[in-house]
């Protein structure tokens, strides 16, 4: 029996700042779950943290104190009961819980489930429950200043004292805005004699993956246990296909054994069927308990094995090999009470839109909400799952060793069941941390966290999880003995480019895996009016630096950006040349590592979205717009690309094929003039395997030796793929003055776009946001030559002209840039 609880307020308390005489000493309604951010925002006592500067505004709610607090009737029928317990799912973060006055217990985790006993602490009648939070920040400070400090990547910001959220105290891409409230449901809960308390379905699958044996491990709650029973039923499309028992709860753990399994796979690789488990706990035929879980029978492996580079990092699922295509993902909302599943679905659907097939769930974020995890169970997206480690040293004593221990023992439980999670990943970056970023002298001896990621979370996984992979850190390369960033094993990270060089230095590196690597771009345009209100916009405008929180971050951008095109002055050319240049860059990186198939076997980049509308590595803004970066994944992640890449000083083509069936079609390969004269060709047919990339043709000198460099180009054709080869960055090309014919016809609920090219057109780009909000197109970045079309479908935007459509700034192509840049000159 379930008690949930209404009607709740809270109250700041003590602060070390100067709390708003319009909330101070005032008690307010509040929503649960829900933090103190969202119930000020509902009360309008605080501006849109996301809009202009206002993050700067409220700094002070992280050094204060709250109080929430709920009253409630407790009946004797509660009462009654053996058992009556307080259950907090997620309790944000530094947590005193009283009832009726006296204290219950105090928490200091955000990333656990707990507890309590309440029948002693309460009456027939009204009741009280306050839980009192501690201002984050302070708190972190102070623990800090006493157990001294430990290397991060954040000056000053001591995430890495606490089991909390570490981008909520900032990150390179987020604001600092420390949270603090009940995140997670609560409630009372009566029972009697017994209950489930934790369920963990381990799947087993033999050698040709005919039969299957489901060891289902459970651990119960029991107060008396007589005549106790435990039943697991295992359902497919409502049909039983097996059933196993356990009289008087002696054993730990059923067994089912199930003939002829529907195997889960990942997208693009098979179907996703998914099985009902049920568990039902009976004592002389009554239900005391149930537990329901779906489940997907699948077999998962990370292979490592030495080779003749140096070992492996393939993820394997059901004895296949699977390149992995995907990006990292961080919190969807600073504040994850507002995550709900319609917005989870969006962004998982925006990924398989983007031929993604994983989702690496980054460890400075959260254990996401089960939403996310059932949906890519349903869709068949991967998920890479960090332990929440990031970018710091992290204490190994007690308290903090026990509370991380009993969190990650919670966390991989809870989320045994899922097929889709296909790795544990101890942490992310701080061994690279250890190795390379001066922590060695500043630790003298101290403890970092090795322990974790060496020692206990392995040992946790194998007891609980054994199914699984688990990988120590990412990067790392499966030793300490090896640097973490070594090209032939492991895990990568490749940010040398972005930081100090350009993307050019993505061809230096033919890693195993890329965990990460990226390149900043603002926001749509759309989310730039919707969150900044200066104008007009410029690069280095208080508003637009303010939602710039990389390192030098505009200056990087503009350094990367001028090795390739001429930097404009005018901000809408800027802004579509940043936004350009982004999608140049993870294009260059994975096309060139998709061709070395399969030494690397693997790419994510950083990142796939933004928790607020801000300048960075994000392929779909803080808004959930998508920038162009997001058309060009949805071609370098296609199953089959045509793409030509330099081995030597020679110019090859390649066909990756990444798909069940054999590729079998001709290709032809002719160099152009931009005025679209084909100066020479030659053509071939090939065969390329299921899953497997090929070498189809080193191109002969009369193919890859241009008379005119910067007037000409390669195309590589098929009957469906193709690749453009530019012999000169853009900033040197002859472009000519983009020319072209436009018709614009309304159809029932879109409109269709047509554009037919009288010149070269180079990533042709429709920002149809500029006209409305809410508009959207299908596609962005298409190069079309001479005489070539293509059709946009435009959704959510109505009454207006060809002319809105086809003129600048809302239609952008790298001839604009180069003609403003001939014209300044």
């Amino acid at each position: 029996m379930k008690l949930n609880f209404e009607n709740w307020t809270f109250t700041a308390l003590k602060s070390e700042a100067e709390i708003p005489e319009a909330i101070a000493n005032k008690t307010l309604s509040a929503t649960v779950p829900g933090c103190v951010h969202t119930d000020l925002l509902a009360h309008k006592l605080i501006p849109d943290p996301y809009l202009d500067q206002n993050e700067n505004e409220l700094q002070w709610i992280g050094r204060t104190d709250w109080r929430y607090e709920t009253k409630f009737e407790i009946s004797k029928e509660h009462l009654a009961h053996e058992r009556l317990e307080l259950v907090c799912l997620g309790l944000d973060t530094i947590a005193k819980i009283e009832l009726n006055g006296q204290l219950v217990a105090q928490t200091q985790n955000m990333h656990r489930a707990y507890r309590f006993d309440a029948k002693s602490f309460v009456n027939a009648g009204q009741n009280a429950l306050t839980i009192t939070f501690s201002a984050p920040m302070t708190y972190g400070e102070k623990l800090r200043n006493r157990l001294g400090d430990l290397p991060n990547a954040y000056v000053g910001m001591p995430f890495n004292f606490m089991r909390k959220m570490a981008c909520n105290f900032g990150w390179d891409w987020g604001p600092i805005l420390t949270t603090a409230g009940i995140w997670q449901p609560i409630y009372l809960e009566a029972w009697n004699c017994a209950r489930i308390n934790t369920v963990r379905p381990l799947l087993s699958l033999n050698d040709d993956l005919t039969a299957a044996t489901l060891n289902i491990h459970f651990d119960l709650d029991i107060n008396v246990h007589p005549k106790i029973k435990l039943r697991a039923i295992l359902k497919k499309d409502e049909a039983v296909v097996g059933e196993s028992s356990s009289l008087e709860a002696q054993a730990n753990s059923l067994t089912l054994e199930i003939k002829h399994p529907q195997l889960w796979w990942p997208v693009g690789h098979g179907e996703q069927p998914l099985y009902d488990l049920e568990l039902r706990l009976e004592q002389e035929g009554q239900v005391l308990d149930t537990v329901q879980k779906r489940i997907g029978l699948r077999k998962t492996e990370l292979d490592t094995s030495v080779d003749s580079i140096g070992s492996a990092f393939t993820i394997k699922i059901n004895n296949k090999p699977i390149f992995i295509k995907g990006a990292n993902w961080i919190p969807d909302d600073c504040f994850p009470t507002r995550l709900t599943r319609e917005r989870y679905a969006e962004r998982i659907t925006q990924a398989l839109e983007a031929n993604m097939n994983m989702l690496r769930i980054w460890g400075g974020g959260i254990y996401e909400q089960e939403a996310f995890y059932d949906l890519c169970d349903e869709k068949g997206v991967l998920v890479w799952q960090d332990f929440l480690f990031a970018c710091a040293a992290y204490p190994e004593e007690e308290p903090f060793w026990s509370d991380v221990e009993a969190e990650a023992k919670y966390q991989v439980t809870r989320l045994s069941s899922h097929p889709s999670l296909v790795l544990w990943n101890g942490n992310n970056e701080n061994i690279e941390g250890y190795f390379d970023w001066g922590w060695q002298g500043k630790l003298k001896g101290r403890t970092w966290g090795k322990r974790f990621y060496l020692e206990l979370f392995p040992s946790i996984v194998a007891e609980l999880d054994p199914s699984r992979p688990y990988w120590a850190g990412s990067p790392y390369s499966g030793t300490m003995e090896i640097h973490p960033l070594a090209d032939n094993h492991g895990s990568k990270h490749i940010w040398d480019a972005w930081n100090r060089k350009d993307y050019l230095t993505y061809r230096a590196y033919v890693p195993r895996f890329v965990a990460e690597f990226g390149h900043q771009a603002p926001p749509t345009y759309a989310t730039l009016e919707q969150s900044l209100s200066e104008r007009p916009f410029a690069p280095n405008s208080t508003g637009m630096l303010h939602h710039q929180k990389a390192m030098d971050g505009n200056q990087k951008l503009h350094d990367r950006l001028k090795e390739h095109f001429p930097v404009p002055e005018d901000f809408d050319l800027w802004h579509y040349a940043m936004q350009l240049n982004q999608a140049r860059a993870i294009d260059y990186g994975v096309t060139y590592w998709r061709s070395h198939t399969p030494i690397c076997m693997g790419t994510l980049y950083w990142q796939i979205n933004d928790c607020w509308p801000v300048t960075s590595w994000a392929a779909i803004d803080g808004y959930g717009r998508k920038k162009p970066f997001y058309y060009a994944t949805k071609r370098f992640y296609a199953d089959r690309l045509l793409t030509l890449q330099p081995r030597g000083d020679k110019l090859v083509l390649f066909a990756c094929n990444d798909s069940d069936e054999a590729w079998e079609d001709e290709v032809s390969i002719a160099r152009l003039s931009f005025a679209g004269k084909v100066l020479a060709n030659e053509s071939l047919s090939f065969i390329v395997a299921p899953r497997t990339t090929s070498s189809l043709m080193v191109l002969p000198s009369f193919l890859s030796l241009p008379r005119h460099s910067n007037q000409e180009l390669l195309l590589a054709k098929t009957s469906k793929e193709r690749a453009l080869w530019f012999f000169e960055r853009d900033k040197d090309l002859d472009c000519p003055e983009a020319r072209f014919e436009a018709r614009l016809e309304p159809k029932a609920s879109h409109l269709e776009l047509t554009i037919t090219a009288k010149t070269l057109l180079r990533d042709l780009c429709i920002f149809v946001d500029r006209l409305h909000p809410d508009a959207t197109i299908n596609d962005q970045l298409v190069t079309l030559l001479p005489g070539e079309s293509v059709t946009f479908i435009i959704k959510k935007l109505q009454d207006v002209t060809l002319e809105q459509v086809t003129s600048q700034p809302v239609l952008q192509t790298v001839n604009h840039l180069i003609q403003a840049a001939k014209e300044v000159s």
